[in-house]
């Protein structure tokens, strides 16, 4: 099947996601868990070992206190030293980056790496590595969904706020494909309530519509400190102390449409 143009898929998407009211009643209430026992999950385990035993012996060092803003995601956030610095504002900062992870693996790991600390606010960076594995913009959003609702069955309070895939000059092949990922997943995150979709991905394109290399180390991929500063500049909007945390408005009614995609679990408004 061709790559769908951005506009159209979604497009497809809001139809789909419109049709709540009437695919509701076909939908479990809540999405039911991954078995811990499942082979995603035993895979995921082994390519992840060791990162996750670093995160455990951190916490039997100094577990962080809960009510606090949590970062999870890929290499991104992982290689984001200063990440506590820059959101001094909030008194816990907690960062979950594993280089080289998907947002399958987040997926897998919401227990283990986002909800044992009962955050506040989750702020998730991942998809672009998803999309480099060949996984589709629908694959990466159903991992994001699974993701979001994860978190919600258990802190139903929190907020959650989905980081924008990055144009990275690397990955310009992939630009098609990022754009709709990034498109559908806000399409998606304006349907939950206390969520939103943070865009970095615009203010790292240039003039010309392509990724602005001054941002990236040499590889092209990661990004150097003035990228960092950009991105401290855009999401610092979004992260406030926890006595100025204001509630999203209510998920946003859509039109009706065909279906609702396989895995993808619409918030009930």
């Amino acid at each position: 099947m061709p790559p769908m143009k951005s506009s159209a898929f979604v497009l497809c998407l809001a139809l789909a996601l419109g049709a709540a009211g009437a695919a509701r009643a076909q939908l479990p209430a809540a999405p039911q868990a991954l078995p811990s026992a499942s082979p995603d999950y035993l895979a995921a385990m082994n390519r992840w070992r060791g990162s996750l035993s670093a995160f455990a012996s951190a916490d039997k060092e100094k577990l962080p206190a809960t009510d606090g803003v949590l970062f999870v995601g890929s290499s991104t956030i992982r290689m984001w030293t200063h990440l506590a610095q820059d959101f001094r504002q909030s008194p816990v900062v907690i960062n979950r980056g594993f280089g080289g992870s998907t947002m399958a693996d987040c997926s897998l790991f919401t227990h283990e790496l986002v909800v044992r600390y009962r955050p506040r606010h989750v702020l998730v960076y991942a998809g672009d590595n998803d999309l480099a594995e060949g996984r589709t913009p629908l694959q990466v959003l159903e991992s994001f969904a699974q993701f979001a609702n994860t978190v919600r069955e258990t802190l139903p309070e929190a907020r959650i706020s989905y980081i924008s895939i990055k144009p990275s000059p690397s990955r310009e092949a992939l630009m098609a494909k990022i754009r709709s990922t990034n498109d559908i997943i806000a399409a998606y995150v304006r349907t939950m309530a206390n969520a939103e979709y943070i865009d970095i991905f615009t203010p790292m394109l240039g003039a010309d519509g392509r990724p602005r290399a001054e941002l990236f180390l040499g590889d092209r991929l990661h990004m150097n400190e003035t990228g960092y500063r950009l991105w401290q500049s855009v999401i610092s909007a979004h992260v406030t102390a926890p006595e100025t945390l204001a509630a999203s408005p209510a998920p946003r009614p859509v039109q009706s449409g065909p279906g609702v995609p396989s895995g993808v679990f619409v918030p009930t408004p």
